[in-house]
């Protein structure tokens, strides 16, 4: 009788062990490494209210812990060409996925955020999933606020873009774009 209670009591060990090996694993899984967004992203966006644009993203690794996004959009207008371009430096958090801007650095040499009530924005990102997605949050100068939410989604072809556009609760602009992968 003792060796089946012990043959039992092994068995739903292991039923144990293995099932929170395979929740771990399960859980693991669902967010991509930063690592399989590297590299270098092109693509065209029309709409009616945007405009026409011309995108670029390239997302690479910094020194450290940390990554990078730059990108650069084109915008073709009745009164001409704008080009704009970003980068912003992105280093781990305490939480796991989210990753908190280092667009400054301080006295000591260390990389920090920007002070969004000084009008700085307030930049971070996150991965969920297959989507790298960065806020942007600028608190304007009545208290409301704007934010800019990028998220890009890795597919077959590279990245689908979502940007949106929002200034206290109303969505000013949405562009959406497949960017493909020109290099990695």
């Amino acid at each position: 009788m003792m060796a089946w209670i012990k043959r039992r009591v092994i068995l739903i060990g292991g039923l144990i062990v293995l099932s929170v090996v395979y929740s771990s694993q399960i859980m693991a899984a669902e967010n991509r490494p930063i690592e399989q967004f590297y590299g270098q992203y092109i693509g065209h966006s029309s709409s009616d209210s945007a405009g026409e644009r011309d995108l670029s993203v390239t997302i690479g690794p910094t020194s450290g812990n940390g990554f990078f996004v730059s990108w650069t959009t084109v915008s073709h207008k009745k009164k001409g060409i704008k080009r704009s371009v970003y980068q912003i430096k992105f280093k781990s958090s305490e939480r796991e996925g989210i990753y908190s801007s280092a667009m400054k650095t301080n006295v000591f040499g260390g990389q920090v955020s920007l002070d969004p009530l000084g009008g700085d924005p307030f930049v971070w990102a996150r991965i969920k999933g297959d989507t790298l997605t960065v806020h942007t949050l600028v608190i304007t100068a009545d208290g409301g606020y704007e934010m800019q939410i990028y998220d890009r989604t890795l597919n077959a072809q590279g990245l689908l873009l979502d940007y949106r556009l929002l200034r206290t609760d109303e969505q000013l602009r949405q562009v959406n774009s497949q960017l493909v992968r020109v290099a990695d």
